[in-house]
């Protein structure tokens, strides 16, 4: 059982994510009818290796909540960003291999995410839209933010400071 230092230590990072995610809105690409949001794919990452699956699937909720109410987002984002960080969380926990949470989000966000869009998009958001329509911009998305969070978290593990970190938000 965690303690709850861990639950407050996980909770500030899950913040801290969110916030990142909110500030670097801006750098969104449109493809098609979506944005493309790489910072999104990347953060989704960072909290499936350190957070879990269910404070990450949270933290993607809250970032995508927070950037419709901006305008910086769609509604399409809820599915995308939490399928992603939650199949991250898992096979990561699951494996403890990296490789396993970036495939995670590869696919949680690229293939399940980009199908759940489907009926937020015609039935929410009223749009004729085809049901594998957001695979192709869901998975550009996120192929980008992995390619970021590889070179991120190898650069953390070749400093030594991976580890670390991991264990500084276990408590």
């Amino acid at each position: 059982m965690q303690s709850s230092h861990s639950h407050i230590r996980k909770l500030a990072l899950a913040g801290l994510l969110v916030a990142v995610a909110v500030v670097c809105s801006p750098l969104s690409i449109p493809v098609g009818a979506s944005k493309c949001f790489p910072v999104q794919h990347l953060v989704n990452i960072l909290a499936g290796v350190f957070l879990g699956p269910w404070y990450g699937a949270g933290m993607a909720f809250c970032t995508s909540l927070v950037r419709v109410m901006l305008g910086t987002g769609s509604l399409l984002a809820f599915p995308g960003s939490m399928c992603g960080a939650l199949l991250c969380g898992l096979l990561y926990r699951a494996g403890q291999k990296l490789s396993l949470a970036y495939l995670g989000e590869l696919v949680g966000t690229g293939l399940l995410g980009a199908l759940a869009a489907y009926p937020m998009a015609t039935l929410v958001m009223a749009k004729e839209t085809a049901l594998f329509a957001y695979v192709l911009p869901f998975g550009i998305s996120s192929l980008g933010g992995t390619v970021i969070a590889v070179l991120l978290i190898g650069a953390l593990q070749r400093a030594g400071v991976l580890a670390r970190l991991q264990k500084g938000v276990e408590g």
